[in-house]
């Protein structure tokens, strides 16, 4: 299916690796000329390369960090006119609600809501009047499922990104400008790796049997691949997708309970 962005351009933020890579990938096999973006100038070269070799498409790497004015702006003038945003970057890790002191809230404010609120607000105003744009938000399956506590200043930032979302994308929605957010569970990153680790320390088990518990725990009884979400996020950015918007896209394995 030809999903009618050859030629776009695309901004992919925290996209080194990963899901933002994995949708950096996606779109380039699109034919999207992609911004990816990183820490790591190593790693985020190493991306760049391994995304042209395998696409050949356009791919700009700009090592900037998104949670402060000047990252933002860095990587929004490698591409002022992008088509395509898709809005990723790292969480914070899991806590207790009582060690959680204003300094943790405003980071992961700052990180998960704030960031991609100011990168949608500086590249939705040509979207809008070049009458074309896809917006993606990578937020958490925890913003429609808050299960556990100890993730409660991820949801509780991301939870804010999404009505912000919701809300804008009824607006601009006459300007086939679209705003939706894939919410992952249990995709297989470095990210599962690491909660992999936290429970092997906590159960004395090994990494292997981790694993195990953690796919058994979804209806689709393993993890999702990295692939499967970034294909599902270019279709998202797909021409055809004009219509859809303003959507929380479960892409968990099934492990979602609610009806809406």
């Amino acid at each position: 299916m030809d999903l009618g962005i050859a030629g776009r351009k695309a901004i992919v933020c925290a996209s080194s690796r990963g899901l933002g890579k994995a949708c950096a990938l996606a779109l380039a096999g699109e034919g999207v000329a992609v911004v990816i973006n990183g820490l790591d100038a190593d790693r985020l070269g190493a991306a760049a390369e391994e995304i042209r070799a395998a696409t050949g498409a356009i791919v700009t790497p700009v090592r900037a960090d998104i949670n402060t004015s000047e990252g933002r702006e860095a990587l929004i003038a490698a591409c002022p006119s992008a088509d395509i945003l898709v809005n990723n970057n790292a969480g914070p890790p899991p806590g207790k609600f009582q060690d959680w002191d204003e300094a943790a809230w405003m980071g992961a404010l700052r990180a998960n809501m704030l960031a991609p609120i100011f990168m949608i607000r500086a590249l939705l105003p040509g979207m809008r009047a070049r009458k074309f744009g896809r917006i993606v938000n990578i937020t958490s399956a925890m913003v429609t499922s808050p299960k556990f506590a100890d993730m409660g200043l991820s949801t509780s930032a991301r939870l804010g990104l999404t009505g912000v979302s919701k809300s804008l994308s009824r607006e601009v929605a006459a300007d086939n400008v679209t705003i939706n957010n894939i919410l992952p569970e249990r995709i297989d990153t470095d990210r599962q790796k690491f909660m992999a680790e936290r429970m092997m320390k906590a159960q004395g088990i090994t990494m292997e049997e981790a694993r195990r518990q953690i796919a058994s725990s979804l209806p689709a009884r393993r993890f999702g691949e990295t692939k499967e979400f970034g294909d599902t996020c270019a279709f998202l950015c797909a021409a055809q997708s004009g219509f859809l918007t303003g959507q929380n896209i479960h892409l968990d394995g099934g492990s979602y309970e609610g009806i809406v």
